[in-house]
């Protein structure tokens, strides 16, 4: 990186890439027969001994989904891979009632593909470097007084989302500033809308995003440090909060931190 003595913050560039998550409007769940349409009902009451993850359950692909994920993938410009694989993803939260994720990580549905994208400074090509498959997580309710984590008195789980089919769309780190991030999911969400495979409601979860962002030196090729924002579920969040991040960032480095 060039020496950050000499620069000013208009000689920064940001390097965004996004992780869009998108909820499949199917009837069932992803791999058992509990409906998918549980946003507002009763907690728990939309689950089953496979989305609950009980010992002996053996989870069956909803080729429905499957079929959705992979027009997703082609409306994206994809290369489909002939061979697709699930995988274990390991971690340990609340909300994922196996401690696992049924999860696609070697062999994803779609690969290499693009959008081309609206912006303010013309049309964009951004690239989409992967289309997988997975299931979606439930939810934590934090009782206190606003239903924030940090002021919750205790926090309840709802399992009712857990297991439903969820799409993620990865793409390339093409994104220059949060103009561009927020054009292209404005442009993803219409596409998905008219390929009738999810309602994409942000407010509801439907449709939401992790923000991956770095800064660097206008004309290097060699990627800064980047941070990941997670959870946006507007437009006008993913705008400001990555608005705010480039700031921060360029701020630490003129300061000579890292």
């Amino acid at each position: 990186m060039s020496d950050t003595a000499t620069l000013r913050k208009e000689d920064f560039e940001a390097v965004i890439g996004l992780e869009v998550h998108v909820e499949l409007q199917t009837a069932s769940k992803m791999f058992c027969s509990c409906s998918a349409r549980t946003f507002g009902e009763e907690p728990n009451t939309h689950v089953c001994p496979v989305c609950l993850g009980m010992p002996g359950t053996l989870p069956v692909p909803n080729w429905t989904a499957v079929e959705w994920a992979l027009k997703i993938a082609l409306a994206l410009n994809c290369r489909i891979n002939r061979f697709s694989q699930f995988h274990r993803k390991n971690y340990f939260y609340p909300d994922m009632p196996k401690d696992y994720q049924i999860s696609q990580y070697d062999y994803p549905l779609g690969v290499d593909g693009y959008l081309e994208v609206e912006t303010t400074e013309g049309e964009k090509r951004f690239r989409i470097h992967r289309v997988h498959l997975e299931e979606d997580t439930g939810k934590l309710i934090h009782i206190g007084k606003s239903g924030r984590i940090s002021e919750a008195d205790y926090s309840l789980v709802d399992f009712n989302r857990a297991g439903i089919p969820l799409v993620e769309i990865v793409s390339e780190a093409d994104m220059r500033s949060p103009e561009d991030a927020k054009a292209y999911m404005q442009a993803l969400r219409t596409l998905l809308l008219t390929l009738d495979v999810s309602d994409c409601n942000l407010e509801e979860g439907s449709m939401r995003c992790d923000a991956n962002v770095s800064v660097r030196p206008r004309g290097s090729t060699e990627f800064g440090t980047k941070t990941e924002i997670k959870n946006l579920n507007s437009f006008r969040s993913l705008e400001r909060a990555l608005a705010y991040e480039i700031k921060r960032q360029i701020d630490v480095i003129l300061s000579g931190g890292s």
